[in-house]
């Protein structure tokens, strides 16, 4: 089945320039093609799966909810885009418009073991299914906050 409910909403970007950095929260950030947002660590990475990482607004709910959590922010998960109102696991293997950049799902993005150290007790299997999806960038452009997702 190829038909989604609605788009999806771009609601927070980060980037981080070192790989134990916190992530800077962003307005917009220029998509490099064939490597990963400007400024962040992995877009020295070329032609990676991991080229942007994607999580789902609902996915945070749950996680802050196992944990008995008020909250969990997009930056303590460290992923660069989160998304609302889609379901991201099923943009694995397909292509998706955020405004104008191309992008192609890749693959689940895992939890890393610095879960439990952001996270707290237990972070880490909180997260497990819950952690989003790495994408590729097809088509460069510049990704802003509450711009649309379009599943091709």
């Amino acid at each position: 089945m190829s038909n989604f409910p609605r788009p999806g909403k771009l609601e927070w970007i980060g980037i981080r320039s070192e790989r134990r950095a916190p992530l800077a929260s962003m307005a917009q950030v220029e998509a490099i093609a064939g490597y990963g947002l400007a400024g962040d660590h992995y877009a020295s990475k070329s032609n990676g799966k991991r080229q942007v990482t994607l999580i789902q607004a609902e996915h945070l709910e749950a996680v802050a909810k196992i944990l008995g959590k008020f909250e969990v922010l997009a930056e303590g998960v460290r992923r660069n885009l989160l998304i609302s109102g889609i379901n991201l696991y099923a943009l694995r293997d397909r292509k998706f418009r955020i405004g104008a950049t191309l992008l192609e799902g890749s693959g689940p993005c895992e939890p890393c073991s610095r879960m439990e150290e952001v996270l707290g007790t237990g972070g880490y299997n909180a997260m497990s299914g819950h952690g989003g999806i790495c994408a590729r960038i097809l088509e460069g452009g510049v990704l802003k906050v509450g711009a649309s997702l379009q599943p091709l």
